[in-house]
């Protein structure tokens, strides 16, 4: 078992002034501030709950071992995160394993702080571990205009593995495309007596100015979708959860949740499923639109267009 490098705050601290620009400029981005806003954190069933802002998110799985920590959102999410783990009643300090779903701003942006405060060991797709260690330059996507604090991964994690930590076992699933690593998580928990399947998805959408045929912004990208959609849609879902808010209703279903609404509101196999049917959707229309771009670019009829095979199911 790898541990956490003690270099690593004093890295941190010295490389921050050089991000402090790049950090800056996102929080001036209107839609960046409305997703980071404060919210109050909250049990969404057994020993999950959510820690996280008003629509990026971080999760908290309790065990009597210490606690596991699901994304770091920004790294102006960092220091919400804490105070809501702590209004929860629990301390951060307890927090043993990091686990990431993509490495983005908006997820990753907190995690070198988080790690910094627990000295918790980081999971993250394997795809993901060098864009993570640059803080997020010369992402496909975004190049290096949406730069986070870099932060060094532990423990490499790949399709079908399993972190456990007391009694608690998180699975990871490969969902890469909207990353290289991208990382959707299930596990299952108990409330009522009830077994639940839990699925967090890393994510299913393709970012503005992304390209899957023709010149695809990375080779296979397309098909790294369909196997994505694929695999998610084989898992069993009760609870639906995700990297944003907006995924699942997450601000309405809180609401519902306070007023003690039941059944309990995150109790939503339907909308797991109608998420991924409206962004795989997206994903096919995107494809198709491309590759008959090409096609006509290549004088050779629509017909004659080829892509990934359809996802089983």
């Amino acid at each position: 078992m790898r541990t956490v490098s003690r270099h690593r705050p004093l890295l941190a601290i010295a490389l921050l002034p050089l991000l402090l620009p790049a950090l800056a400029r996102a929080q001036e981005d209107p839609t960046s501030r409305s997703s980071n806003q404060p919210v109050e954190p909250y049990r969404i069933a057994g020993n999950l709950y959510f820690v996280g802002a008003s629509d990026v998110t971080s999760f908290l799985i309790t065990t009597p071992e210490g606690h596991l920590l699901l994304d770091g959102g920004f790294a102006e999410t960092a220091p919400m995160i804490e105070a809501n783990v702590r209004k929860l009643g629990f301390k951060l300090e307890d927090v043993k394993i990091l686990l990431s779903s993509h490495a983005h701003f908006d997820h990753a942006g907190g995690l070198a702080e988080l790690q910094r405060k627990t000295g918790a060991r980081l999971y993250a797709g394997a795809g993901d571990v060098d864009l993570l260690a640059r803080g997020g330059s010369g992402d496909f996507a975004f190049g290096d205009r949406l730069r986070f604090p870099a932060v060094q991964v532990d423990h490499p994690v790949h399709d079908g593995e399993t972190v456990r930590l007391g009694g608690t076992t998180l699975t990871a699933h490969a969902t890469p495309g909207h990353t290289r690593g991208c990382t959707s998580w299930s596990m299952v928990i108990e409330e009522g007596g009830k077994r639940y399947d839990v699925v967090f998805v890393g994510s299913t959408t393709i970012n503005p100015g992304v390209h899957l045929a023709g010149k695809p912004s990375y080779p296979g990208i397309a098909e790294d979708y369909a196997k994505s959609f694929a695999t998610l849609k084989a898992l069993p879902c009760d609870i639906f959860l995700g990297s944003h808010a907006s995924f699942y209703q997450g601000l309405e279903k809180a609401e519902r949740l306070k007023k003690g609404e039941g059944p309990n509101p995150f109790v939503d196999p339907q909308g797991y499923r109608d998420f991924l049917s409206g962004t795989e959707k997206a994903y096919r229309e995107q494809l198709e639109k491309e590759t008959a771009a090409v096609s006509r670019a290549a004088g050779t009829p629509e017909t004659a267009r080829s892509g990934p095979a359809s996802p089983a199911g």
